[in-house]
């Protein structure tokens, strides 16, 4: 094997920071929050969220971004290498692997997501309209039951993923961070300033922030709660992929603060504009998951603007989706690069042909598969399960074991040097309140699968 070749550092903290928040911001953010909120009593859920967001999703975010930068590494090698400076058992980087194939999982469906995505914005431009909710419904059953429009869909979505990261750190991920995030941002606020004109904005802004306490219950706490951990892209090896090409001089708390709070702004603004517009057709907040495929469709037929809207909007959910899916790809394209001296375009194109065999097979579950099922669940729904239930807590928890109560305090108080007080409430909310909320979080949605 060649000597490796020198490791790729971030040209700025903004370029970190960008990258990352692409990484957080996807289809959570602008499908899964809005509908949640709806769901979920609106503020009530929003509140308790933000409150999530500080005590659970942020010092976990500095935790893996922590261990990616100490261990320099792709996720797998950054455990171990952490691991052993610490006089810990090797056994902790079956973390990093966890991660690592979590993410790949995760990719094989999501990008099928991401699919149904572009089909929307493809009827929206070519001037097809959803009129009555039957239609909507229908419409979406149709996409389901086709397995060559999916499949099409889902291998147009991978090869951009793919491509992106074969290019590299800087001229592939950072690049395309640099590009996508800012016209994210821009859609995202147009869309905003048009629900304001356009939409109900008084009403979405009371659904979502006049708190009402007799909404509060312990299915939208635990809820709300289980939304923070998954909103940040936690558990699966990305952030700390990411954090491996974060200079030393960085500061870790700082990064994490600006990554969270824009993905924190980027489901606030997105269910604002869903919501005004939503209210101003006298539709449902609660529709649930089909807010936005079957819902939102409605919305654009029937306002003014609504196509050049509608594409706008597809548009910014894809973009979210598209940088979210280039950093499930990078963990096991960097493993390969560094531990097996593959090329990277190799090693990126290959992944994303074994991705794209399980993604086909997911289609294939929702319509010519779907009899085929495990415990009553569909491919789809399995590795769903698999991955938000069961693997992602399990990493997230374990990186909070391992940052808290395993490595040294000397060692962490090096990547994270806060003034005192500051770094023991970290700490201490890291080592208390962040296990036992992943905790209640992970018996949550095992014992609830409608959760």
């Amino acid at each position: 094997m060649s000597a490796a070749a020198p490791r790729s550092v971030w040209s700025s903290r903004w370029a970190f920071i960008l990258v990352t928040v692409g990484s957080a911001v996807g289809l959570g953010n602008i499908w899964r929050f809005p509908y949640m909120t709806g769901t979920h009593g609106g503020s009530a859920f929003v509140l308790v969220y933000l409150l999530c967001v500080a005590l659970v999703g942020l010092p976990l975010l500095m935790a893996e971004i922590l261990i990616g930068r100490r261990g320099r590494g792709n996720p797998v090698s950054a455990m171990l290498k952490v691991a052993e400076e610490n006089g810990a058992s090797p056994w902790w980087g079956v973390l990093g692997w966890v991660g690592v194939l979590g993410a790949l999982l995760i990719l094989s469906y999501y990008s099928v997501v991401a699919g149904w995505v572009i089909d929307y914005m493809r009827q929206i431009v070519s001037g097809v309209k959803t009129v009555t909710p039957e239609a909507a419904a229908q419409g979406f059953g149709d996409l389901l039951a086709d397995p060559l429009r999916l499949i099409l869909w889902h291998t147009m979505f991978l090869a951009l993923t793919v491509g992106v990261v074969a290019r590299g750190v800087l001229s592939g991920i950072e690049r395309a961070s640099l590009l996508l995030m800012p016209a994210l941002f821009a859609i995202l606020l147009f869309l905003v300033l048009w629900g304001g004109m356009v939409g109900n904005m008084r009403a979405a802004w009371h659904f979502m922030f006049d708190f009402k306490p007799e909404l509060l219950t312990g299915q939208v706490v635990l809820s709300a709660m289980g939304h923070a951990f998954f909103s940040l892209s936690l558990g699966m090896g990305a952030v700390m992929a990411y954090g491996s090409y974060l200079d030393k001089q960085s500061s870790i708390a700082h990064n994490s603060f600006w990554i969270a709070l824009a993905d924190t702004l980027v489901g606030l603004l997105a269910g604002l504009a869903i919501f005004s517009l939503t209210f101003a057709h006298g539709l449902e907040a609660a529709s649930g998951p089909g807010l936005v495929f079957q819902t939102l469709p409605l919305v654009f037929a029937h306002m003014p603007g609504g196509q050049a809207v509608g594409t706008f909007f597809f548009l910014l959910v894809l973009f979210a989706a598209w940088t979210s899916a280039i950093s499930l790809v990078e963990p096991f394209v960097a493993w390969m690069t560094e531990r097996l001296g593959v090329r990277r375009a190799i090693a990126a194109w290959g992944t994303g042909f074994a991705v794209w065999l399980l993604g086909a097979a997911v289609c294939l579950s929702l319509n010519d598969w779907s009899g085929w099922k495990l415990f009553g669940l569909n491919l789809f729904d399995q590795l769903d399960y698999l991955t938000s239930r069961i693997l992602m807590p399990l990493s997230g928890l374990a990186v909070a074991l391992f940052v808290g109560w395993i490595m040294s305090r000397e060692n962490v108080r090096d990547e994270i040097p806060l003034p005192a007080a500051h770094f023991q409430i970290w700490r201490w909310v890291l080592r208390y309140v962040t296990i036992l909320a992943i905790v209640l979080v992970f018996v949550y949605r095992l014992t609830n699968p409608d959760s």
